[in-house]
Order: structure tokens, then C-alpha cells, then sequence
């Protein structure tokens, strides 16, 4: 918190005649140049605004340079840049210039800016409108999403990889800038991954930590939506991870069709749903607890490795305060490798005899396995009924979504490398235990979030585990409990509709 002298000091005229304010006004006129030749900023439309970044002071109270409005943006000077509080009120306005010029006005963005920079601790922020931006909400015209997956630039977006499908929220345009600020606000807490609003016909608002990041990510942006446009002439579906032929009536769950912006989505358990039980505890249980020790004296310098082993540190902490059986301390780099290691093992170990379902222990695991898996010493099993109906589901455009108490890592490499090939393009994403316990209804709230449907029961959720079904009904989804060879018993009575192959879904 900055105290009140403090922030007097960031309003005196010797800091805003400083090195770090003229900085980030010298950045804004260079990224404009920069975004004018790009298509972004033309005809004097949008701008941009950074936080002139001081390491002495808190980024929720650093200044803000923001650019004006109805100016032409490639040819903008320090001096043109408007400076703010970190509560928006304007400390430094630029002087009026002679005919043709307009007066001096601040951007029209500068409510929705501030929107981003409260509610997402954003270090600056881009509006473009850009053609690609515009146009890619027309594809739809009732969409309120722009959707895609399997695509290499969705890794320039925080919080994606390649395999993740990228939502944006599209919101309708007004006549006057200002006007869409609560709308932005909606979207923004609507969904809380995001980094970026489209406008419909008009363009897109993207934020990032640093500049460095909302650049970054707004270029990504732009490819990613001229990517889907030029698909869409092609005929081609951007939003399914095969990118194959739009399909323009399809079917739902129950055999009625819907229109494209109308999806359903299946979220599907791996044990004892797509795989058996017996695969998990008799093949990649053994695996990981008879090689966590080679891997971990193979790989214990590497950032991956020491990630886990953070990870595994918390947790043991967390398991000797309280008394939980098996756990043993976990000494100190300064013992040498071979004592740490050998405590590592001891926890992982009982950790795995005890079929915990902890993120630190899953992580692991998936590191262990994916050598398995490359070394050929590994090979997912699925039923035999899983891959036509994962063909059959993707064809008709529903979208198909793990959900494991497995590494998103490990279900990649299992669904990478199965008895029938590579079964990942039929599937849009993967959740774990990141999201939550996969007994609790809160998990699968999160997950309806990430998916963007209209209403809950648009979701069919499929698992053996009666818990995690009374969870996900009580979330909205619909559910359907999967009985396999070697599954656990069910309690008389329990109310879900159970299935033996997928063929009856």
C-alpha cells in the first residue's frame, strides 16, 4: 500500500517530468506507429495505455500514460500522451495545437481501459480494430463467443497450450464508446481466464501483466482470428481440433439438431469410463512408484523436476502438521541430492499406496509417465467401444472434454499413445485436479465457466463414481454413470442412468 506521501510524490511535477513517465509515453507512440502499420490503429481509431512501471511503487498504484482521442496515431509525440492516476483522474493534459488540429481529448477508451486495469490488475492494455477482430465476430452473427483449439499461436495466450480450447467473450457494440464500459465489465467477470473482449462489427480490447504481454498476446489475437476467418472460406471448422468440414446442422445428445453457436459438450472420466481400472492400478501405478526414483536422480536439475519437488515440499508440510500417515520430512538442498531424493521417494510412494488424488502427486507422475510413454516402455488402453464413438461425436460437432484426477499431462500422453493411435484430435480439452476435487460441486461450476455453455445441463457428464456424479447434477450437468468390467459398486436406488458402452450414449 502506498502511503499518501507517497503517492503526493508520484503527482509531483519532478516525477512526471521523469525518466520512467517519459518512457512509457516514448513506448506508446512507437507501439502506435508500430500498431498503424498493422491495420489496428487507422483512421484514428483505437489506442492503447500502459502503467509506468517503478519498482518502489505498487502496480495498483502505478501512473497511467494513456493515449488521446481522434488524433492519427502514427504520427503521436510524447507530448500528446495523457497522464493518470492510478484512479483515472487526469494529472497532465497536452496542450492545444494550431489548425487542423482537434483539441487535446483523452481516449474514449479510458472507462473500459480502467475497467481492465481494476478488476484484472492489468500493466496495459490494447483496443484495436484491427479487420481480422472485426470481421471474425460476423462469421456468427449470434454468437457470444469466439472459440478455437489446436492451434500453435493459442500458446502466445496466458494460461493456454496448444491443445486448450480459447474462449473470448464477444459483447454487442454501441454507439459511443464509453457506453460499452459496463458491458467490457460483464464480460470480464464473466469469464476470468480471459485476456481479451471482442466487439462485435468493431474490434477487441486485449490486457496483459506487462506491455510486453499485451502485445504479445494481441498479435496472437489477430492471427488466431484471421486463422479462423480464412478457415471459414475454406469451409473448414477452426473451433473442433481436426478442423474439418463445418457442419452445419447437428445433431444433440438426444438426436434433435442444432444450430452451430448451439454446442454440446461431453466431459468424460478416464478410469473405469474410457479406460479400465485394472489399466491405471496395475500398469501406470507400479510404473511410476518402480521409476520415481530413477527419474528423479535422471531429471532432478531440470525446472520441470524442481517444480515437482516444490510441490511435493508443500504438501508433505502440509501432510506432517496433519499426522497424515506415511509422510516423512523432506530435508534441505544443503543435505545432498541423494537424502532429498530418498525422502521424495519414501512420500511418493505411500502417497501412491494410499490412491491420493493430489495435484503435487499427479504432476509427478504424468513426468514419469511421459518417459514411459516415449520410451514405448507405456501404451494407453481404452475401450474398444471409445474411439468410434469419440469419431462419432466429433463429426457431429459435440465437443469432447476430460476430466481426471490425473495430470492434464498425463491424460494427453494416455489418449496420445492408446491401443487404437492417437485419439487427441477428438478432444477439445483437458481438466484436472487443478479445478478442483472431483467430488465437489464447486469443480464443475468452474468447468461450466471454461466451457461457455448456455445452460448447464448442455453438458453431459459421463464417470463411474457415484460421488462425483451427485456433484455434477448438483452443478446442472446432466449425468450418466459408466458401469465396466472390474468398476465398483453402485448404491440401490441411486438415480442416474447408467450405460456399458459408450454406443448408448
Amino acid at each position: 500500500m502506498t502511503t499518501n506521501g507517497a503517492k503526493m510524490a508520484l503527482t509531483s511535477q519532478a516525477y512526471l517530468d521523469g525518466s520512467s513517465v517519459k518512457q512509457t509515453k516514448s513506448l506508446i507512440t512507437e507501439l502506435c506507429r508500430l500498431f498503424y502499420n498493422l491495420g489496428w490503429v487507422g483512421g484514428t481509431g483505437g489506442s492503447i495505455t500502459a502503467k509506468v512501471h517503478d519498482d518502489s511503487v505498487p502496480k495498483s498504484d502505478q501512473l497511467i500514460i494513456m493515449s488521446p482521442s481522434g488524433v492519427q496515431k502514427e504520427r503521436m509525440v510524447e507530448e500528446d500522451m495523457y497522464v493518470l492516476s492510478s484512479t483515472g483522474d487526469i494529472l497532465f493534459m497536452p496542450s492545444p495545437k494550431p489548425y487542423p488540429h482537434k483539441p487535446p481529448k483523452c481516449s474514449d477508451c479510458a472507462s473500459l481501459f480502467m475497467k481492465a486495469y481494476n478488476m484484472r490488475n492489468a500493466g496495459a492494455v490494447i483496443h484495436s480494430h484491427g479487420m481480422e477482430s472485426c470481421i471474425v465476430t460476423m462469421l456468427d452473427p449470434l454468437a457470444k463467443e469466439f472459440r478455437i483449439t489446436h492451434m500453435e499461436m493459442i500458446k502466445g495466450i496466458q494460461g493456454h497450450g496448444y491443445f486448450d480450447e480459447l474462449v473470448v467473450p464477444i459483447i454487442e457494440n454501441t454507439a459511443h464508446e464509453r457506453e460499452l464500459t459496463e458491458y467490457l465489465a460483464a464480460a470480464i467477470e464473466a469469464y476470468p481466464k480471459t485476456t481479451a473482449v471482442l466487439v462485435r462489427n468493431h474490434g477487441i480490447y486485449v490486457w496483459g501483466d506487462t506491455w510486453i504481454s499485451a502485445k504479445t498476446q494481441a498479435e496472437c489475437y489477430h492471427y488466431l482470428f484471421e486463422a479462423a476467418i480464412k478457415l471459414h472460406q475454406l469451409g473448414l471448422d477452426w473451433s473442433t481440433p481436426g478442423h474439418g468440414p463445418i457442419q452445419r446442422s447437428k445433431p444433440l445428445l438426444g438426436g434433435q439438431t442444432t444450430s452451430t453457436s448451439q454446442k454440446r459438450c461431453i466431459v468424460l472420466d478416464i478410469e473405469g469410463t474410457t479406460t479400465p481400472i485394472s489399466f491405471v492400478t496395475d500398469v501406470l501405478f507400479p510404473y511410476a512408484r518402480k521409476n520415481v526414483q530413477r527419474h528423479l536422480e535422471a531429471t532432478y536439475d531440470t525446472d520441470a523436476t524442481q517444480d515437482d519437488i516444490k510441490l511435493l515440499r508443500s504438501q508433505v508440510q502440509d501432510d506432517l502438521q496433519n499426522g497424515v500417515a506415511d509422510a516423512v520430512p523432506i530435508p534441505s538442498d544443503e543435505v545432498g541430492k541423494e537424502k532429498v531424493i530418498a525422502a521424495l521417494v519414501a512420500n511418493v510412494e505411500g502417497m501412491i499406496k494410499s490412491d491420493r488424488k493430489i495435484t503435487s502427486l499427479k504432476q509427478l507422475q504424468g513426468h514419469i509417465w511421459q518417459t514411459g510413454f516415449e520410451k514405448n516402455e507405456l501404451k494407453g488402453v481404452v475401450f474398444d467401444d471409445v474411439p468410434s464413438a469419440l469419431e462419432k461425436w466429433h463429426a457431429s460437432g459435440i465437443k469432447v472434454y476430460i476430466y481426471s484426477s490425473g495430470s492434464r499431462l498425463a491424460q494427453r500422453l494416455l489418449f496420445g499413445y492408446t491401443n487404437y493411435g492417437d485419439l487427441r484430435n477428438y478432444l477439445c480439452g483437458f481438466f484436472d485436479t487443478t479445478v478442483g476435487n472431483k467430488k465437489e460441486t464447486k469443480s464443475y461450476v468452474e468447468i461450466l465457466e471454461s466451457l461457455g455453455v448456455h445452460k448447464p445441463s448442455e453438458v453431459l457428464f459421463v464417470t463411474d463414481i457415484y460421488q462425483e456424479a451427485v456433484a455434477a447434477k448438483a452443478a446442472g450437468l446432466e449425468v450418466t454413470i459408466s458401469v465396466r468390467p472390474g468398476n465398483g459398486p453402485l448404491p440401490e436406488n441411486h438415480g442416474f442412468k447408467t450405460i456399458k458402452s459408450f454406443s448408448e450414449i
